[in-house]
C-alpha cells in the first residue's frame, strides 16, 4: 500500500505510480522527479516551501493549496479549503480540517486559518495524509486505506494522541511522520506503534537523515 511512496522528511512525500508524480508537503526534496501535482497543506516553512517547489514545479504542474498560500503561487493554482473536493489529474482529493484544538497549541495552526489536510485517491487507495493537527473529533469521520498522522508533540499531536485518532479511523496502515526534524525524535514512532495497536503501523524511513534520533 506504502510501495509507491517516498518519504523525505517532516510530512513531504513522493507518490509515484500510474505515470503520474505527486508531491504533498514538499521540503527536502531532490527535484530529480519533476511534479504532476503538488499538495500544500499549509503556510509553514516545513510544509510550504517555495525553494523545494520551485525544484519540481514544471508548467504543466497544478499545486493544491489552501487560499493564502494559493495566492502565493503563480501557474495552474487550485484554492481549497476544508470540505472542498477537487479532481486534478484523475486523482480525487477532499480537503479535510487541520488545527489545533489543544490550549497549549492554539496559536500555531489557528482554525481560522482553514488550512487543511487530504484525502487523496491514488491508484485505488484512499491515503489520508493529516497535514498539522490535533485530534478532532471531525476527523474521526476521515476514510481511508492509510492515514499519515503527525506525531511530534509542541505544534501538532503526541504519540498518544496521534495514536487516538489512529483508533479511530480505523485504517489498514497508519504511518507516522512530523518528528525527527523539527521536533520530537525517532524513538516517537514505537511509541506511536505501541499505543495505536489493534491498528496496523508501518514506520517508514526517511530520504533526509533525522535531526533527533
Amino acid at each position: 500500500m506504502l510501495e509507491h511512496f517516498t518519504w523525505f522528511k517532516q510530512s513531504a512525500y513522493l507518490w509515484q505510480n500510474d505515470g503520474l508524480a505527486v508531491y504533498i508537503d514538499p521540503w527536502g526534496v531532490s527535484g530529480e522527479v519533476p511534479a504532476d501535482v503538488i499538495f500544500i497543506t499549509h503556510a509553514h516553512y516545513d510544509h510550504y516551501s517555495p525553494s523545494d517547489i520551485a525544484l519540481v514545479k514544471t508548467d504543466e504542474t497544478t499545486v493544491v493549496a489552501p487560499h493564502d498560500v494559493a495566492a502565493e503561487i503563480s501557474g495552474k493554482v487550485i484554492p481549497v479549503a476544508p470540505g472542498d473536493v477537487v479532481t486534478v489529474s484523475g486523482i480525487r482529493a477532499e480537503a479535510v480540517p487541520a488545527y489545533n484544538n489543544v490550549e497549549a497549541r492554539l496559536s500555531f495552526h489557528p482554525r481560522r486559518k482553514r488550512w487543511v489536510g487530504y484525502v487523496l485517491s491514488l491508484g485505488g487507495t484512499d491515503y489520508y495524509h493529516a497535514g498539522d493537527t490535533d485530534h478532532l473529533p471531525e476527523l474521526e469521520d476521515v476514510h481511508c486505506g492509510a492515514a499519515l498522522l503527525p506525531i511530534g508533540g509542541t505544534y501538532t499531536m503526541d504519540p498518544g494522541q496521534a495514536a487516538g485518532l489512529a483508533r479511530s479511523i480505523g485504517p489498514q496502515v497508519a504511518v507516522p511522520m512530523h518528528y525527527g526534524f523539527v521536533v520530537g525524535s525517532s524513538s516517537d514512532a514505537a511509541l506511536f506503534k505501541q499505543a495505536a495497536a489493534p491498528v496496523q503501523v508501518e514506520i517508514l524511513k526517511p530520504v533526509n537523515p533525522f535531526v533527533y534520533e
